[in-house]
């Protein structure tokens, strides 16, 4: 089997995005049919992107590119050397570069994983101004290991099938998710709960729902940070979940940073049990996670301990709306928006009836379940991929 170093140009077409109009965010641009791909839309995909932000209307198309389907984006500002496919046509700025493979040269797959193994070498290449940038003339210093054609698809065949099944476990959480929120929609926002026809309103309330506040349901702990001095605090004992961690999830599964046991005990009043609620208070305000184990968090996070766990899952959806009240009362002259826990505690929360509330927990309970189960099977196989992708692209693993 022969291995070639090249460069990207001669394995197929490389060029940036357009997006001429200044000011970029004009709002005459947008509002349109034509998806517009921004580098965190690149960021937060897997192997395919299939979903946006943004679109641009035909002013906008008119002033950019419309990529095919089956395009490369590659970012090269902000976030450097992130990679996905098109699913579908689409419009990017030139913050993010296009790649097409040349027919029976490269197949684009096999080139986006080049990228997850090359991708450290991409940012070191990338430093040295202001703002992190890859230009062409550094990305085309990059050399990529290659084999000829026909085991490109292979060896891509073999990786894109964890991400397949990753893609499809994210569609199923996606859908489970979409269905409780509809249920929290129908019974706790338009009043259609069962039997809603025979309840009297008064004041803006049903008759047996009660408004307390948050501190009236449970405790609340606000994080802290030990000594980041003291390298024996830092292990891999207990979760430490920390902002990045909650973004587009609901479990803080996979964090980044764990502390030993010592450094855990050193502050034994910020543990945190499973099913106690995140919310995210300082700079980043709004972000709603659930806890699945013993965990810690730090000081830009405070955690609801429910004393009742049966308002769990109706107290995720009612904070997940609140994240506007939540930026409103953080908004207070300061550099960086904050929610301190005397703010949270006082805020005031409307509390269904009890049977209300037993029944949507019950309806939850085993959707939550089922994500949890396959948010946990595609870390799984992300750890798998990975393993594979490293001795694949050496050619260290024959196919």
């Amino acid at each position: 089997m022969k291995w070639e170093y090249k460069t990207l140009d001669e394995l197929g077409n490389v060029s940036r995005g357009k997006s001429k109009h200044r000011p970029r965010n004009d709002k005459v641009l947008f509002g349109g049919n034509y998806p517009f791909i921004q580098t965190a839309d690149v960021k937060k995909a897997d192997l395919y992107i299939t979903e946006y932000q943004e679109t641009y209307n035909e002013f906008g198309l008119a002033q950019s590119k419309l990529w095919k389907e089956g395009t490369l984006c590659i970012t090269i500002a902000a976030n450097i050397a992130d990679t996905a496919i098109l699913k579908i046509p689409a419009c990017f700025p030139d913050s993010i570069m296009g790649f097409v493979p040349y027919e029976n040269v490269a197949d684009v797959k096999f080139v986006k994983y080049c990228f997850d193994v090359l991708q450290r070498d991409c940012q070191n290449i990338s430093q040295g101004t202001a703002q992190d940038n890859l230009s062409w003339e550094k990305l085309s210093t990059i050399k990529f290991y290659v084999p000829d054609y026909d085991i490109q698809k292979q060896i891509a065949s073999i990786l894109s099938a964890y991400d397949d099944l990753i893609e499809n476990n994210k569609k199923q959480i996606k859908l489970l998710e979409e269905a409780a929120q509809r249920l929290y929609k129908e019974w706790f926002i338009d009043l259609r709960f069962p039997g809603y026809e025979d309840v009297e309103i008064v004041d803006g309330l049903s008759v047996g729902w009660e408004c307390k506040k948050l501190s009236e349901l449970g405790t609340v702990i606000t994080g802290k940070t030990p000594s980041t001095s003291n390298e024996g605090f830092y292990g891999n004992d207990v979760p430490f979940v920390k902002i990045p961690d909650m973004h587009n999830k609901i479990f803080p599964l996979n964090v980044e940073t764990y502390l030993s046991e010592e450094g855990a005990n050193s502050q034994k009043g910020k543990y945190l049990p499973p099913n106690a609620l995140l919310i995210s208070c300082i700079g980043t305000v709004g972000l709603i996670n659930i806890t699945v184990e013993k965990c810690q968090t730090n000081q830009q996070i405070n955690a609801l301990i429910l004393s009742n766990e049966k308002i769990l899952y109706y107290m995720y959806y009612y904070l997940k709306g609140l994240q506007g009240l939540l930026q409103g009362l953080g908004s207070n002259g300061a550099t960086m928006t904050n929610v301190n826990k005397n703010k949270l505690e006082s805020i005031l929360i409307e509390i269904p009836r009890y049977d209300l509330i037993e029944n949507f927990f019950d309806y939850c309970k085993p959707v939550f379940d089922k994500i949890l189960m396959l948010s946990k099977e595609n870390i799984s196989l992300q750890e798998a991929r990975d393993r594979l992708l490293h001795r694949l692209m050496s050619g260290e693993v024959e196919v």
